[in-house]
């Protein structure tokens, strides 16, 4: 997922989307360490967009409490 379209979800959205990332990385590392997983490059991709999703988070959180003042 791109940081465009991550920017247009709603913060509930984000966090979801950040749960699912989370759990999908320890599964990942879970097959990764028993010899399971085939695809390797999935980890990285997956810690990239966990990565984006809390740059994006926290840029969210950042307009709300701007705006709030």
């Amino acid at each position: 997922m791109k940081a465009n379209e991550i920017r247009e979800l709603s913060p509930d959205d984000v966090t979801k989307r950040m749960q699912e990332a989370r759990q999908e990385l320890f599964n990942l590392r879970f097959q990764h360490a028993t010899g399971a997983l085939e695809n390797t490059s999935r980890l990285t991709l997956v810690k990239r967009e966990l990565a984006r999703l809390l740059t994006i988070q926290g840029e969210q959180a950042e307009q709300q409490e701007g705006g709030a003042r």
